[in-house]
């Protein structure tokens, strides 16, 4: 089984915000919210700019899910983080452990106000039945049910957001990086994960780097 995965490629993003307009135009999003969005980092410094499109990352080891006290949050069977918001009370605490902003409330309310958090779902839905109207409602188009990848990395026109496949998203920035000249990982955050000059970073950007076999087809 697949286990789905975004990357951005800050070498390819030029912060057109794209994939922002298409996910609040796919999903319907509620005003205030963003379920994806674009930051640049070093910002106004020529030659050090870096735009990078966040949303939840769906983490194999999500703290969404290790601090939300009704256990409103689930993993599928393609490793999506998703929540349902029928159990959801609106407490914040998932807002507040994930490390990249994703749970976030609407901002029709007060905070206080215990309304529904609000998250980037993978384009997969929600526990309604695929493709209902009660699922589109509270969680937007289920395009993963019809075989489609998100559209935000779909619209993408640099193809800086990959999606899908952690194998295959991970296949295609290692001969990116190749192709491009570079050593060792250029992923933003990776020195961050694993620890500069650490001996599991070293491996893993050795890895990362290695030559693969020649394919024909695919995303470049």
């Amino acid at each position: 089984m697949a286990r789905m995965k975004f990357l951005c490629d800050t070498e390819r993003c030029i912060e057109c915000n794209g994939c922002v307009t298409a996910c609040k135009n796919e999903h319907e999003v509620p005003w205030g919210v963003q379920r994806r969005r674009v930051v640049t980092i070093n910002d106004g410094v020529v030659g050090q700019e870096k735009s990078l499109s966040v949303a939840c990352m769906h983490c194999s080891d999500a703290p969404c899910m290790a601090v939300c006290p009704t256990d409103c949050f689930y993993r599928t069977e393609e490793g999506v983080v998703l929540h349902d918001k029928d159990v959801c009370i609106g407490c914040g605490y998932c807002f507040y452990a994930c490390p990249f902003g994703a749970p976030q409330f609407p901002q029709s309310g007060t905070f206080g106000l215990r309304g529904k958090m609000d998250k980037c779902t993978f384009c997969a839905g929600g526990p309604e039945e695929d493709g209902s109207e009660a699922e589109f409602e509270k969680y937007g188009k289920n395009r993963l049910a019809e075989g489609k990848l998100p559209l935000c990395a779909e619209m993408c026109s640099t193809k800086a957001l990959l999606a899908g496949d952690a194998v295959e998203v991970s296949n295609i920035f290692r001969e990116r990086v190749i192709r491009r000249g570079g050593k060792g990982v250029e992923a933003i955050g990776w020195s961050t994960a694993y620890g500069k000059g650490s001996a599991d970073a070293d491996t893993r950007a050795a890895a990362a780097t290695a030559p693969v076999p020649e394919k024909t087809g695919g995303a470049q």
